[in-house]
């Protein structure tokens, strides 16, 4: 058999475990192994993450915040484990959104798409404003308004350059699966190797052994649980990074055999992840000349970057790393997410104007006006923080709350169906847990409820640090989580459940019957 045989063969495999689910194939399918473990590991983008929230990690627990990042890998891992499990047994877009509505039910499922939806809107703007965080380190050119000292420069012009970021995602996105993919693998992969160039140039200036991370340089004191409490909140830096490893099963039928390849994209993604940033963090904490400089609690990685290398060599660093490759292509994997995951509520006619949300262009053979609305509503969420100095946490948090309860409305009643002796794994030969898939949900579930309860907690640290201090900013979270949920929730029971189902136009056409075959051989000339 050739190749283009086993292939076509393979695509044929592929779509026909898709109409087990409903679906007609409209998604074109032309990615590959690295093509779904780089949209995964962009997605996760542990230079965007580490060089975004160093800082506020490092301002709140010294540099023993670095065991968080262990701590975050290992409960997130199982997380990662039981969508691997997922993947393989449910390879179609919209993972999240589509395997809480298998695994629970169409109330679990549209709920988890709701939150996760807008967690992914939110998440764009967020990543999009890290632009700010290191472009104007580089040149003060890129300061376009004002020159930073003013209450309001820094946010307004972060929305300025996050802007045209968003601007350049929505068009990569509208043109189609394959252009999208070939920019994030080229941006993936230079940016792994950017990654590999850093820690050895960190790991060649270290001036300090790895006892650093034992160190809290004094966080912690005068709290009620000493530094437990300060670890609590810098353990959020972490939270914010190792997250978006589902993308890679959001793709699944856009790859080519999914359900292999997207478990192994998943884990791989996480564990690559944790490894390098894992390196980068403790070897920054190493070779930085001193760990007292305050501008390590408020320029975090960018200054480490640049007084372990020097001017030059780190804003070359800078620029190549942390702004054309890392950022960029996390947000571009981010909105590729977020574009699945409406297509893939919209042909249940699960959001509003479905019809169109859902439909494919024959020309791209993507859904081109998700891509165009979520990009709005990204830029939306912009302009009206766009004169809040906290804009940077607030919105960040919010947006990585919604994903972890969204992730938790998969776990959970996952969890339920094993109880139950309900779930059933993929077929031989594919992921599964095996006898170590109750314990390892079991811990899933726990991390993420606690997870979610540490994320969500109203602490000014987090979500009032600088004046005007207000309390409905520091219980933003709270009442902003409380109100999409309960509406969400509300809004589906009332309204949603009452219209959901497959549109005429997405539903899988049914197998000919024996008797039909049987007529249309006798009525054939």
């Amino acid at each position: 058999m050739s190749k283009e045989d086993s292939t076509q063969e393979s695509r044929s495999g592929d779509d026909a475990e898709l109409a087990e689910f409903g679906y007609r194939p409209e998604l074109k399918r032309t990615l590959g192994n690295f093509h779904t473990f780089a949209a995964g590991i962009s997605y996760i983008s542990i230079l965007t993450g580490t060089f975004q929230l160093f800082y506020f990690g490092y301002a709140n627990g010294g540099p023993a915040y670095w065991w968080s990042w262990p701590i975050v890998f290992g409960g997130q891992f199982m997380v990662a484990l039981c969508f691997a499990e997922l993947a393989a047994r449910y390879p179609v877009a919209g993972s999240v959104y589509n395997w809480a509505k298998k695994v629970g039910n169409p109330h679990i499922g549209w709920l988890a798409g709701w939150m996760m939806l807008l967690a992914s809107v939110v998440s764009i703007a967020a990543v999009a404003l890290a632009y700010q965080l290191t472009l104007p380190q580089i040149s003060s050119s890129f300061q376009f308004i004002g020159d930073g000292t003013g209450p309001y420069d820094v946010a307004t012009n972060a929305v300025a350059l996050a802007a045209v970021l968003i601007l350049f995602t929505t068009l990569v996105n509208a043109f189609g699966v394959k252009l999208m993919a070939t920019i994030n693998t080229a941006g993936v992969f230079l940016e792994l190797i950017a990654t590999v160039v850093l820690i050895v140039l960190f790991a060649v200036h270290i001036v300090r052994g790895p006892q650093v991370v034992t160190h809290t340089a004094g966080a912690g004191h005068g709290q009620p649980f000493g530094y437990l409490s300060a670890f609590l909140v810098a353990s959020l830096a972490s939270a914010y990074v190792m997250y978006g490893f589902d993308t890679a099963a959001s793709l699944g039928e856009e790859s080519l055999d999914p359900t292999r390849g997207a478990p192994r994209a998943i884990i791989r993604a996480i564990v690559a992840s944790f490894v390098l940033g894992g390196l980068i963090l403790l070897l920054a904490l190493m070779s930085v000349s001193s760990l007292t400089g305050k501008r390590l609690s408020t320029d975090g990685l960018q200054y480490v970057v640049l007084d372990v290398l020097g001017p030059t060599a780190g804003k070359a660093m800078l620029w190549c790393v942390c702004v054309l490759i890392a950022v960029t292509v996390c947000a571009l994997a981010v909105h590729t997410a977020a574009i699945r995951l409406a297509f893939a509520m919209s042909r249940d006619n699960n959001l509003p104007a479905s019809s169109v949300l859902g439909r494919v262009s024959p020309r791209f053979r993507t859904p081109v006006v998700p891509a165009v609305v979520i990009g709005v509503l990204a830029l939306a969420i912009l302009v009206v923080n766009i004169r809040q100095p906290q804009i940077f946490t607030v919105v960040t948090s919010i947006g990585i709350i919604m994903i972890y309860l969204a992730y938790l409305l998969v776990t959970g009643p996952m969890l339920v169906a094993r109880l139950r002796g309900k779930w059933q794994p993929a077929g031989e030969g594919k992921f599964s847990l095996g006898r170590w898939g109750l314990p390892v949900n079991i811990i899933a579930v726990l991390w993420g409820g606690a997870m979610t309860l540490n994320l969500i907690w109203p602490r000014a640290a987090v979500y009032n640090a600088a004046a005007p201090y207000h309390w409905y900013l520091r219980w933003g979270a709270v009442l902003f989580i409380g109100v999409i949920a309960g509406g969400g929730f509300a809004y589906y029971w009332f309204v949603q459940r009452y219209r959901t189902g497959v549109l005429a136009e997405h539903a899988a056409q049914p197998a000919p019957s024996d008797d039909s075959v049987a007529l249309e051989e006798v009525t054939t000339p």
